[in-house]
């Protein structure tokens, strides 16, 4: 909930920069009856939210906002960094050929359905080729991701790549040295890993996931 609550005082930072703010007299944060620091407790509507959000600049060049999908009261969540351009065409997350190997991970590995995970992004739009994006940006929408790990309330949490890792966890520790740990948080364990995405130009560590994901499995 802290995590949470964190992460909505700086996407209200961040609306009042959009606004103009630079330096305010306004107190951002009077307790739990601030309807300012509450976001939707309901993914639907939540997705709806995110769909109109418009506070950083990889909004602009969007086709779809990528929000998450699959089981919401699932106990697996996995999280990646970004969307790519055929998600954003679609508007669901973990397509082609990296979605293809996330899928054959969960049901070949783990057993399950794809459907009955609930897989996610940090980012909710894609940003462009070659385009580097800022860290304020994957701050401005860390508060949608920890809403949807309140509402999914999973036992375990996958991480897919480094940057999924380290800004869920504010650890900076590089992936693999991390990979395959299972670090017990209050209401859930995160296991980092390697994206699909990079599976596709490393396939000689996919051993590694299939490790990362059996220790996964023992969990469940």
């Amino acid at each position: 909930m802290k995590n949470l609550q964190n992460a909505l005082l700086l996407k209200q930072l961040y609306q009042l920069k959009v606004l103009g703010y630079y330096y305010t007299d306004v107190k951002l944060y009077k307790g739990k009856e601030q309807s300012e620091l509450q976001l939707p407790n309901n993914l639907e509507v939540l997705k709806k939210q995110a769909s109109n959000c418009h506070l950083c600049s990889l909004s602009k060049g969007r086709y779809h906002v990528v929000f998450g999908e699959g089981n919401s009261m699932s106990e697996i969540m996995f999280i990646g960094d970004a969307p790519l351009e055929i998600e954003d065409n679609e508007g669901r997350p973990f397509l082609g050929r990296g979605g293809e190997m996330l899928t054959a991970m969960i049901e070949k590995v783990l057993g399950i359905p794809r459907q009955n995970v609930y897989i996610t992004n940090l980012l909710k739009c894609r940003p462009l080729t070659n385009q580097e994006v800022h860290e304020s940006e994957f701050h401005t929408c860390k508060a949608y991701l920890f809403k949807e790990i309140d509402l999914v309330k999973p036992k375990v949490i996958v991480t897919l790549g480094e940057k999924a890792y380290h800004y869920l966890t504010n650890d900076s520790t590089a992936l693999k040295e991390i990979r395959g740990s299972i670090m017990k948080k209050e209401n859930y364990s995160i296991v980092p890993t390697y994206h699909p995405n990079f599976l596709l130009k490393n396939p000689s560590l996919k051993k590694e996931v299939f490790l990362d994901l059996k220790k996964v499995k023992s969990i469940l």
